[in-house]
This record gives structure tokens, sequence and C-alpha cells, in this order.
């Protein structure tokens, strides 16, 4: 199973070098994982900066994944492993979500780097 953070969610819907890292990971729906964080803080950035209509495209891409909510469990986890490992709230959430589910994380986020059962590539 595979988890993607924001940041390459947002990489790849801009289509850069990086995106395409990510983009076989996106498209192979069947083993992706949807933090709902990750929902939120792709989605707000697309209002941000592509209106209503762009942010539109966004969501189906995101939904088409197995959405994963936050739940009290997962809450719990992602406070242990959130300062086990010093990461920001939503990095927490998500790669808590890879650890429930046996999953690895897709990241450009430095936050991640190093931390087991994550592939991260530097921003270029």
């Amino acid at each position: 199973m595979n988890v993607v953070d924001s940041s390459a969610w947002l990489e790849f819907f801009a289509g850069s070098a990086n995106g395409r890292l990510f983009r076989p990971i996106i498209l192979d729906i069947d083993r992706l994982l949807v933090p709902t964080i990750v929902v939120l803080e792709v989605l707000r950035n697309a209002y941000r900066q592509r209106g209503v209509g762009g942010a539109e495209e966004m969501e189906a891409a995101l939904v088409r994944g197995s959405v994963v909510p936050l739940s009290p469990a997962l809450s719990m986890l992602a406070a242990r492993l959130g300062v086990e490992h010093r990461l920001p709230l939503a990095d927490s959430i998500v790669y808590a979500t890879a650890v429930a589910h046996d999953a690895e994380v897709w990241t450009q986020d430095r936050d991640f780097e190093g931390l087991a059962g994550v592939h991260f590539f530097p921003k270029r």
C-alpha cells in the first residue's frame, strides 16, 4: 500500500519532474491510501491557486484511492509518532496512516527524510 504526501500530490498536479516520479504511485489506485488531512491540504492549496474549477478536478483524483479518515486510534498513533519523530501535525497523521496500514510514504517533504518506509525525493 502507498500513502502520497500532500507535497507529492501538488507536484503531480503541477506536472513537474518530481510529479512524474509520483505519477505511477498515484495512478495505482488499488494500492493508494489517501489520509483526509491530505485531501484538506491539497484542496486548500487548489482553492487558493486555481479556484473552484481547478479544485474540482483535484477532488476527483484524490478520492479515487481509499480515503482514510482520522479516527481516534489513528490520532493517538499520530500523536505518539509525531513526538517521537518531531513531525509537524499533518505529517504525523500522514506517517501514522502509513504505519497503521503497513504502507509506504511517497514525498518530497524533508520532515519525512530518513524515516522507515518513506520514499523521499528532494524538491527540484
